[in-house]
């Protein structure tokens, strides 16, 4: 979730060590005098010669803060894709979000390809992030296919992201609000620009991402034609949940670095993997603790206990209700492409999408495919410090994308759910096969 985005890890991680302070505003060179975002409250229009980082790092059109960590050291990522970009925000009324100078939440980007293959995909950000979280890992790809491409924020960002709402749960119910809203303006906006509405509408994200996706797909089926989701979250009122694991690790944790074998027992059965143990002190230091803390704030904030004792199971029916109101059931209703690792040490797989697969299968109706990573882990930036340990999750999400293309344009099945071993050779950071 990164909670550090809690999810989603990896991002939230990136945003600590560089915060995404505002650039200033979005340049508007006039173009596309006509096209309007539905429901927009502020809107700057570009047309750039280059919709991908490769482009807009340069003309300011990013926030390279916003996907530091992300992405493995050597990804090779397309450019050179002319088009419009669109940034702007809904009105909202919180105001954590500093990116383009706005100081205003519920922040968006459109990009608007001038060579167009008829089809929209859209993304939430992760962990805690803002719009342009995943303009490296999903915006350059699918620009480069010929997608239009839309992102939000959330609604709100940050460590302090609790904040806004008025009751528990309001933030994170906020979340899936604004992707709604993005997803619904996005088409109309597309609609304007080329004539015509998107053929087919992906939702795509990582951690907090990918949760957004399971939670359409389950809530607003109609309008996608399928999703994406890498390492989503899992909130489950009765668990499992952040809730139900994060304080067992807190609790473990320092014993066993000084030396308790019977806390490496504890920690394994809270869900971290055999063989993850070389990523434990990274996460202990930056996630555990903090995500444990601003999730709990955002949906027990009566609570002022240590956060290592927090005892979910007996907390108040109010802390229960809040976490309902965000809850996963399983039910899409859409193709859906789940993909995790097996080392993920923020969102432990078998406490998360393990758990999500068999709840998809359990109602028996989607279609529905989940690959397991192996060495994978929630944040593709460490691999550069463990490449004999680790692989990256995004090239698997790439061709899992290829793969939903194929699906639900052609029909053809994609490869049966599995779990991927890490492969001995090849590039790992680029490539990535479906089938073991």
């Amino acid at each position: 979730m990164i909670v550090r985005s809690v999810l989603t890890a990896g991002a939230l991680a990136a945003a600590l060590a560089s915060p995404a302070h505002a650039q200033g505003p979005a340049s508007d060179r006039g173009c596309a005098p006509g096209l309007r975002v539905p429901g927009a409250e502020t809107q700057v229009t570009a047309c750039l010669d280059d919709l991908t980082t490769a482009g807009t790092i340069a003309s300011g059109h990013t926030v390279p803060a916003d996907w530091a960590g992300l992405h493995a050291g050597g990804t090779r990522n397309p450019s050179g894709v002319p088009g419009v970009q669109v940034d702007g925000y809904f009105p909202d009324t919180s105001t954590f979000n500093t990116n383009n100078g706005w100081n205003h939440d519920a922040q968006f980007v459109i990009r608007l390809p001038e060579k167009w293959n008829g089809g929209l995909v859209v993304a939430g950000s992760p962990g805690n992030r803002r719009q342009y979280a995943n303009d490296f890992t999903i915006s350059d790809w699918v620009l480069a296919q010929g997608y239009a491409y839309a992102a939000t924020d959330k609604g709100n960002s940050g460590v302090e992201f609790y904040k806004d709402g008025r009751r528990p749960g309001d933030a994170v119910v906020e979340w899936n609000h604004r992707l709604t809203e993005l997803t619904r303006a996005a088409k109309k906006t597309v609609a304007r620009h080329y004539g015509r509405g998107p053929g087919k509408t992906f939702a795509a994200g990582i951690s907090n991402g990918g949760y957004l996706v399971r939670w359409q797909l389950e809530n607003r089926p109609h309008l996608y034609d399928g999703g994406i989701d890498a390492e989503g979250t899992l909130w489950r009122e009765k668990g499992p949940n952040l809730f139900t694991y994060l304080p067992s690790i807190l609790r473990a944790y320092p014993a066993y670095e000084a030396g308790d074998q019977s806390a490496h027992k504890a920690l394994l059965n809270a869900g971290l993997a055999p063989g993850s143990e070389f990523l434990w002190p990274f996460h202990d230091q930056v996630y555990w603790g903090l995500t444990q803390r601003i999730y709990r704030e955002e949906f027990d904030p009566a609570y002022t206990g240590d956060e290592a004792a927090y005892n979910y199971a007996a907390r108040p029916r109010n802390v229960h209700r809040a976490v309902a109101r965000v809850a996963l059931t399983g039910k899409i209703r859409k193709p859906l492409m789940t993909l995790h690792g097996t080392y993920d040490t923020l969102l432990p797989i078998g406490t998360d999408s393990d758990v999500y697969a068999e709840l998809v299968r359990a109602k028996g109706k989607a279609p529905y495919r989940y690959y397991r990573l192996e060495a994978a882990n929630h944040v593709d930036g460490l691999y550069d410090t463990y490449p004999d340990r680790l692989r990256p999750l995004l090239p698997c999400m790439r061709t899992a994308f290829t793969a939903l293309e194929n699906w639900t344009r052609e029909g053809r099945t994609p490869p049966p759910s599995t779990t991927l071993p890490r492969p001995a050779t090849g590039d790992l950071v680029n490539a990535c096969s479906l089938t073991s």
